[in-house]
């Protein structure tokens, strides 16, 4: 029986063996986009002791899988073109040829290969930003530029070999393929292609919401942050995680159901109050604690709708509410969002507007926070030939249902310390890359201070594991947001942009792309993405490929005389008799407002103190007044300067 039993194993593990398969990782795909002018590394899995050839443009290339079953072949530098054919073959020996394994890749071009990584700006969709540029979107039809979007994953336990399938895989651009790829991604792809006419390969890897330490290796944090690894590993226990993420489901659940059952949908004979759209706050101010309305309110406005609309298609535009919102018309659901970020914009079908009065009703829940609506932002309906009805200001309003807090012990595994770079970017290497886009900062702007080091140990494990000291980066520095202020601030996020700056400066191999004129009071997510990326290429232009552009202006110097401070930049500066945003401080640090005017290479600061110590620029959340600008390129970005 055990002789029978040995035999049956042996067979089985014969059996499994003679089954194993080549495989490559998912970023190796038909259509996919190879760098150009680099050595190019192909690699995957295969039995132990396994011979590989990989055949490319009609050259052959061998290696042998090792005792892990791992193999790669490094193609030799290639010019810019394609398509090819990439096929990747088994050749073990007594195997003939056309029972070989054989894997092959179509549709190959060699061009540029750019990652994007960061949060919740660089997640922002074409769909998002489509407002803001419809006719080029609507045109959108370039096969060189290929999109590839890293799906979402976390790994608590240390680095995994390879990232989940995508659908978005070396997708050609088009408008129904960047629909829900990243704005800024598709953008710097047109872009870089206009500029070299070569393919563009954009691989985008991002999470919203994460800060910058989920994104650095557990060996580059160790020694100087022993407590982010240790919070990481109090969750690898993934019993642990399951019953945790069960247990906040089941709240959210039980909240929810007794949030339905005291709170039905109002009846025509339910009492409303009359409030204007941006007083909805001051309206439920006797039904808040500690600041906070835990619960839902609704709030309706009747529209008249003529005869020529009646029955029409429309599209309903509700700028951004906060938070989550159900949107009924008429009796009919037309749209719901579970958080506060997305804009509202909800399609109503054929038949449901009718002529005379209609009733717009919105659901508010809220678990934290206060309800309301977005100012600066559309309110409307839009019909299919562009006619436009605006909604009023005038709404009306009933608190729903007044609730307890919901518990909450859930975790987000992406948020914390070392997970992304587990899941998301060490299976990526050693995929050749032109350069790195990096765009996040404004989930660690509570606690700026660690963020230049940080931001340094990122940039230096990522360029550990793809093996190149010199790997490009571009740090999009953070925009302007929130409310405006005429007075000095001690910032966060003016902090954080000041990280970002002196961390690209000092690394010879990056560069800081500058948003400080392109953000919005009310958004977190600025919907000018065009522009970003264009100013992320022009950190490329010269990083990548030498070129002699105009960035933003740095100091480069300063003198004192009595009560002027006079700064000197690297570039001619664009002729300004009044600056905004530029403040001094004494001894003390404490700042004050400077009058300042700019001409030729210098800016003229009248200090209203004497011994100024120090200058800062746009050193507020939201400095909108900023208007330092290179003569020809990009604004200054907010700084601080030693005098």
């Amino acid at each position: 029986m055990k002789q029978k039993l040995a035999m049956l194993v042996l067979l089985l593990s014969c059996f499994t063996a003679a089954c194993a398969k080549i495989q490559l990782p998912q970023l190796f795909q038909s259509g996919m986009v190879l760098q150009r002018n680099q050595p190019i590394p192909v690699w995957g899995t295969a039995d132990a002791g396994e011979p590989i050839a990989v055949t490319f443009r009609k050259k052959h290339y061998q290696a042998t899988a090792d005792a892990q079953g791992r193999w790669r072949v490094d193609l030799p530098r290639q010019k810019a073109g394609g398509p090819f054919v990439l096929e990747v073959r088994s050749e073990k020996p007594g195997v003939s040829g056309d029972q070989q394994e054989a894997l092959q890749f179509n549709d190959v071009l060699i061009g540029d290969v750019w990652l994007c990584s960061g949060q919740s700006n660089i997640d922002v969709t074409i769909e998002r930003v489509y407002p803001q540029y419809p006719d080029e979107i609507d045109h959108f039809d370039n096969p060189n530029v290929r999109l590839f979007r890293v799906q979402n994953e976390t790994n608590t336990h240390g680095p995994q070999t390879d990232i989940r399938p995508t659908a978005i895989n070396w997708k050609p651009l088009n408008k129904q393929n960047a629909w829900l790829f990243s704005a800024v991604g598709t953008f710097l792809g047109q872009r870089m292609f206009h500029e070299t006419r070569v393919p563009q390969g954009i691989i985008v890897n991002s999470w919203g919401g994460t800060p910058i330490e989920a994104w650095v290796s557990a060996d580059s944090l160790r020694r100087d942050y022993p407590l982010l690894v240790e919070q990481t590993r109090l969750w690898q226990d993934d019993q642990l995680v399951v019953a945790q993420q069960q247990a906040n489901q089941r709240a959210n659940d039980r909240w929810f159901q007794l949030l339905n059952e005291s709170d039905p949908r109002p009846t025509p004979a339910d009492r409303f109050q009359p409030v204007d759209q941006y007083e909805l706050p001051q309206y439920l101010k006797p039904y808040t604690q500690n600041g906070q309305f835990v619960g839902s309110v609704w709030v309706q406005q009747h529209i008249y709708i003529n005869k020529e609309r009646a029955g029409r298609a429309a599209r309903l535009l509700l700028g951004t509410l906060f938070d989550q919102d159900y949107t009924f018309l008429n009796g009919h659901e037309v749209g719901r969002t579970y958080y506060q970020y997305p804009p509202r914009r909800y399609q109503i079908p054929e038949g449901i507007l009718h002529e005379g009065d209609n009733t717009l009703l919105i659901r508010f829940v809220n678990k934290y926070g206060v309800p309301h609506f977005i100012e600066e932002k559309p309110y409307m309906l839009i019909f299919a030939d562009g006619d436009t009805l605006h909604l009023g200001r005038q709404w009306e309003a009933r608190v729903g249902a007044l609730m307890p807090a919901c518990p909450s012990g859930g975790v987000s595994l992406q948020n914390l310390p070392t997970t992304l770079y587990n899941a998301v970017l060490y299976p990526l290497a050693p995929y050749a890359l032109s350069g790195v886009v990096w765009y996040q900062g404004e989930s660690n702007t509570g606690n700026p201070q660690p963020y230049a080091d940080l931001l340094k140990k990122l940039m230096g494990c990522w360029r550990d594991r793809w093996q190149q000291p010199d790997l490009p980066f571009c740090v999009v520095q953070l925009a302007n947001f929130m409310a405006p202020s005429a007075q000095p601030q001690n910032s966060g996020w003016a902090r954080l942009r000041e990280a970002q700056r002196t961390v690209a400066a000092a690394d010879p191999r990056s560069e800081l792309a500058v948003t400080i004129d392109l953000g919005e009071t009310v958004d977190i997510h600025p919907l000018r993405k065009k522009e970003v990326a264009e100013r992320i290429g022009l950190c490329m232009d010269r990083l990548v490929f030498g070129k002699k552009v105009a960035l933003s202006p740095q100091v480069t110097g300063a003198t004192v005389s009595g009560t002027d401070v006079v700064l000197t930049f690297d570039q001619p500066l664009r002729t300004a008799t009044t600056l905004f945003e530029f403040e001094v401080a004494g001894a003390d640090g404490r700042y004050v407002n400077a009058e300042a005017r700019a001409e030729g290479h210098t800016v003229t600061l009248k200090s209203p103190i004497s011994s100024a110590r120090s200058v800062r620029y746009g050193w507020k959340d939201n400095p909108i007044r900023a208007n330092l600008y290179g003569q020809n390129g990009p604004p200054a970005a907010p700084f601080e300067y030693t005098l």
